[in-house]
């Protein structure tokens, strides 16, 4: 019997749609990774895509073999995994809200030919606003919600971890807390459930010397919010640290890693996409992880839910 292998799935083939800074970290951190054997760029400059694929394939040699190209939208059929960061990048002075109306008009121009292609993986959105651009993107493109999803606050939720450990002077890797709600100036840290292995972040901060913790929580909070805006003001954009966020998610897809990561995906109980804790895998999104919020927090994730809501009705 004739096996039609337009349905068939390649399990180490990724394909990057939109090859500006962060499209094009991600592509050059993939590459490092030995995640994927083979990589398609796409993007409306057909020769920036090509340009990106030449650069990156000169550093192969250096890393592990992988068949990395320009393409378009056929070259998607097979692919595992879709990350889309096309879209207008945030500038000086710019909230990613303000991003809106011209990145959903661009998503309506990708999405659908996405959805054309009977598309079987994993689409993974990078492009800000995220969590406005993944609810538009799971409306327009039909698959099911557990298999779109955002790289949502897992960057925030790094920079938190990164700030937490600094300031206690140990490995940020120790430390376990999330960002939550919009990946914006909404968003939520997660503090009740803050912990450096198992031990109450409150508890730990007294056992190295800290005893400024309720000052500490806000200038920390303060920090990673505005991370983006500092980062920008000096250098015009984000790309290495959303790329790293991209890398870890696909690890967990690829491997099948059921991690724990706040991407952003469908919260009923919201009715739009934002980011809470969920368990990632080979098929996406399989499960939200409730995590212990104090009313105060409870009621900033409605207050992010509730500015996402709003934008989308305008």
């Amino acid at each position: 019997m004739k096996i039609d292998c337009s349905q068939c799935m390649n399990f180490r083939k990724v394909v990057i749609v939109g090859c500006g800074f962060v499209g094009g970290s991600i592509a050059f951190s993939l590459m490092q990774s030995g995640l994927f054997s083979e990589m398609v760029l796409i993007d409306s400059y057909r020769a920036k895509a090509e340009g990106e694929a030449m650069d990156i394939n000169h550093g192969v040699p250096f890393s592990k073999p992988m068949k990395i190209y320009a393409g378009d939208y056929d070259d998607i059929n097979d692919a595992s995994v879709v990350i889309v960061t096309a879209g207008t990048n945030q500038k000086k002075g710019q909230t990613r809200l303000d991003l809106v109306k011209k990145n959903i008009d661009i998503f309506k121009s990708i999405i659908p030919e996405i959805e054309k292609r009977k598309f079987k993986g994993i689409l993974l959105i990078v492009s800000n606003p995220v969590d406005i651009l993944t609810t538009i993107a799971q409306k327009l493109s039909g698959l099911p919600k557990n298999r779109i999803f955002g790289s949502g606050t897992v960057l925030d939720t790094a920079r938190l971890k990164y700030e937490i450990g600094n300031y206690l002077d140990i490995d940020s890797r120790s430390v376990h807390a999330f960002i939550i709600g919009e990946h914006g100036d909404s968003e939520i840290a997660a503090w009740s459930c803050a912990n450096v292995s198992g031990i109450p972040l409150e508890k730990f901060c007294h056992m190295r010397g800290h005893f400024e913790y309720e000052k500490a929580k806000i200038k920390i909070a303060k920090d990673v919010k505005n991370s983006a805006y500092e980062i920008i003001s000096r250098k015009q954009a984000t790309y290495y640290g959303i790329a790293m966020s991209v890398k870890r998610i696909c690890e967990a897809i690829v491997r099948n890693e059921r991690s724990i990561l706040s991407v952003s995906s469908f919260i009923p109980e919201y009715k739009i996409c934002l980011s809470m804790p969920a368990i990632v895998g080979k098929d996406g999104v399989e499960t939200l992880v409730p995590i212990q919020l104090n009313d105060d927090e409870r009621k900033n994730l409605l207050k992010s839910a509730k500015t996402l809501q709003n934008i989308l009705e305008i």
